[in-house]
């Protein structure tokens, strides 16, 4: 009894299914640009939006040089971010912007072109192409419209991404330092002075600057030792000129004197 309960209701469930697909498959064939256009707007609003997407699909070509065309296809890239399909929504905005630059939709579009990258953008330990797809849009978008009230939020969103790639680049030196890999930590280090100013990290850059051009100069082949010691001493000096008192002063001096021993076996 039970079992043939459960038949029944699971065939309702199928034939109420298939009817509802059917009734959509009717509408998509109808070929009423009107109708379609109209019941796309009504899909869009009830969140339905993998319908809403097939049906302004379907009026797009029909309404091209006409004034409706920019409203559909706006809504057409919208659901694309709304079913977060982020490359694609990305992508028409773009589209949209190039194709209608006087659009009423055309700031929202270009804000909207910059989140969806934001969407993509990963943890700090992956690709950050996103990231920094993100970053630019949003710039340019604070740029193009100065006055808009989304700028703030751009400035929030750029400042978050920015300290995402910091610290990227930060685990990054550090890896090249525990792989020995010690002038490309280096440079990684110094890089991230010039490229993030600001950032609160400074200290244990410039610490870790020392240590690791003392660790290159040392493992150096002899004709490279006197420069890279030269090189130790300066990078000593700069991190003492700022932070002559803090807990990583007394290694660093130990290193400079190291680096300055060293140099008497070149006088």
């Amino acid at each position: 009894m039970k079992s043939r309960l459960f038949l029944f209701l699971l065939c309702g469930a199928v034939m109420m299914t298939t009817a509802c697909k059917s009734e959509f498959e009717k509408l998509r064939a109808t070929g009423d640009s009107d109708t379609l256009y109209k019941k796309a707007f009504e899909f869009y609003e009830a969140e339905e939006y993998l319908k809403a997407q097939t049906l302004f699909e379907l009026v797009i070509s029909n309404l091209r040089g006409k004034v409706e065309a920019e409203k559909v296809y706006f809504y057409y890239a919208n659901t694309h971010y709304k079913l977060r399909k982020y490359v694609l929504a990305s992508y028409y905005y773009k589209n949209f912007t190039n194709t209608f630059p006087n659009s009423e939709y055309r700031e929202e579009a270009d804000f909207l072109s910059a989140y969806a990258n934001y969407k993509m953008s990963p943890v700090y330990r992956l690709d950050q192409t996103y990231t920094a797809k993100a970053i630019d849009e949003f710039q340019l978008f604070a740029n193009t419209y100065p006055n808009s009230k989304k700028v703030e939020e751009c400035n929030l969103l750029i400042d978050e991404m920015r300290k995402k790639l910091e610290k990227k680049a930060y685990a990054e030196a550090e890896l090249y330092f525990d792989l020995q890999e010690y002038q490309s930590a280096t440079h990684t280090f110094e890089n991230m002075l010039r490229d993030f100013p600001d950032t609160k990290q400074a200290k244990n850059i410039r610490y870790m600057i020392v240590k690791a051009s003392y660790d290159l100069a040392i493992k150096s082949v002899y004709e490279k030792q006197q420069e890279r010691h030269l090189e130790v001493i300066k990078n000593a000096d700069l991190f003492l000129s700022k932070y002559a008192k803090t807990s990583q002063a007394k290694e660093v001096r130990d290193i400079k004197n190291n680096s300055k021993n060293k140099l008497k076996d070149f006088s």
